[in-house]
């Protein structure tokens, strides 16, 4: 399976993630994963980790939700990360000989919510340094590009960690104070940027660099669902890091495991593809 969907993903697609820092693959999930994953998902909704977040306040329209680090205890989720093309796919388009699984990511938008996602990127987050980190963001509903998550071409290599934001109210977390700028006002001056957004079908995935600069609307649409699921990978180069502040995901069975630029060889981050020879 991961051959045949490779095949289809072109040198160019492969440049094109190298140069903007986040590229469309066209119809590289069969139906069947779609479908996996959407089941999924209804089961995160009605079983939220500790690590839930509700972004929606009261009595606001619509509802946005977020979970993360759900693959291992959710069925559907686990066989999308073992089994899937997605590490494959993040293999090839990272030039990478082995892949990894960091975590995966869910953020749903039901219809009517009018919440964004804040402009962040997503490795200063990250316990994880390295320039071979990618998510793989899978959309199970039609998404047109007013809905579609944004990215600022080229922005992964600015050679800059901005501060992390907070979904829920967009302020940035508390890291030690000069420690990585904030985030530029990127729809303030929209001009000055490349911006990339994609009409998406159910089947089509955005695979995205680690540090390139990222935001989504709200989903005004009173009727369309917009659930996303991003799976994020480490390819060969990744290393563990420290950060100046709290990370997110926090991971906190890695105290005392690794230090500062250790490989991420550790049993909650298996190797799930590698390049034979």
């Amino acid at each position: 399976m991961s051959t045949n969907v490779l095949a289809r993903v072109t040198e160019q697609d492969v440049e094109a993630y190298q140069r903007d820092g986040a590229v469309c693959l066209r119809g590289v999930f069969d139906p069947y994963w779609v479908e996996q994953v959407a089941a999924g998902v209804e089961r995160n909704l009605a079983e939220p980790s500790p690590y839930a977040k509700f972004y929606t306040p009261k009595g606001n329209p619509g509802f946005f939700f977020g979970d993360y680090c759900n693959w291992s205890r959710i069925p559907e989720f686990r066989a999308f990360v073992l089994h899937s093309p997605a590490a494959a796919l993040a293999g090839r388009v990272m030039r990478s000989r082995t892949v990894r699984i960091f975590h995966d990511h869910l953020l749903v938008k039901e219809p009517g919510t009018q919440e964004r996602t804040p402009w962040h990127h997503d490795q200063p987050y990250y316990c994880v340094d390295g320039t071979q980190l990618c998510s793989i963001w899978l959309p199970l509903d039609p998404v047109p590009g007013d809905t579609c998550v944004e990215y600022v071409a080229g922005s992964h290599r600015w050679g800059q960690y901005f501060t992390p934001r907070r979904f829920v109210d967009h302020q940035n977390y508390d890291y030690e104070p000069g420690a990585y700028p904030s985030v530029p006002d990127i729809d303030a001056e929209r001009e000055k940027y490349r911006i990339l957004r994609w009409d998406l079908a159910p089947g089509d995935c955005i695979v995205f660099h680690g540090l390139t600069l990222h935001g989504a609307p709200g989903n005004l649409s009173l009727e369309r669902r917009r659930r996303a699921f991003s799976t994020r990978w480490l390819g060969d180069d990744a290393v563990y890091a420290e950060r100046p502040g709290k990370t997110s995901p926090p991971f906190p069975e890695l105290e005392g495991w690794l230090r500062p630029g250790d490989p991420m060889d550790h049993e909650l981050f298996p190797v799930i593809w590698y390049r034979e020879a």
